[in-house]
């Protein structure tokens, strides 16, 4: 009996009524469509940082110093940096490529992305290049100038939301009176 139930498998299956004709085709994967901002002529071509991304960028601004600053004085053991390596790792960091930025759309709106900003949708298309790296550089070394780099230093030995504060929504700063963003996670502090 048994060589027979074997047959008759081995015909069924190979006749075309196979396990996928039993259970049905394997479902199909969700197919997602997303596409890339539709920048405005401003957003596309101006030498200068759009307002609508100024907070953003000031934030990944603060992000990228307090980084630089941290990894500087850990270097040297935790202890204060002197007046002239703080101003060189700022100068150093304004000057960086800046490329890991860029602006996506979220929920209709266009947002700056990259490191030390929120990322709240798992499934966007970024454009980076560009003007970005640019427009961030120029931002950071206005931002410097403006501050001053002994003050820019004094805050971040205070901590990030004391940077944040100074550079982001203090006096003239570009978040100031926005409370509909939230602001972006913590730097990750390093263990040593």
């Amino acid at each position: 009996m048994r060589p027979a139930l074997a047959v008759w498998l081995v015909l069924n299956l190979l006749g075309g009524t196979g396990a996928q004709d039993m259970c049905g085709d394997p479902p199909a994967a969700p197919s997602h469509s997303v596409s890339a901002p539709q920048l405005s002529p401003e957003e596309r071509l101006s030498p200068h940082m759009p307002e609508s991304l100024r907070c953003d960028a000031c934030h990944a601004i603060a992000f990228q110093i307090e980084e630089q600053l941290r990894k500087a004085e850990g270097k040297v053991g935790k202890k204060a940096l002197k007046e002239s390596d703080y101003m060189e790792v700022l100068e150093r960091t304004c000057s960086q490529d800046w490329e890991s930025y860029g602006v996506l759309e979220l929920d209709g709106e266009k947002r700056l992305s990259g490191p030390g900003l929120p990322t709240q949708q798992p499934l966007s298309v970024m454009v980076s290049g560009g003007p970005w790296p640019n427009r961030l550089s120029k931002l950071c070394h206005g931002s410097v100038g403006e501050r001053g780099e002994a003050q820019i230093y004094g805050a971040h030995r205070r901590g990030p939301a004391a940077l944040r504060q100074l550079l982001c929504h203090g006096d003239k700063g570009p978040c100031t009176g926005r409370k509909d963003r939230p602001d972006p996670p913590k730097a990750p502090q390093s263990e040593l």
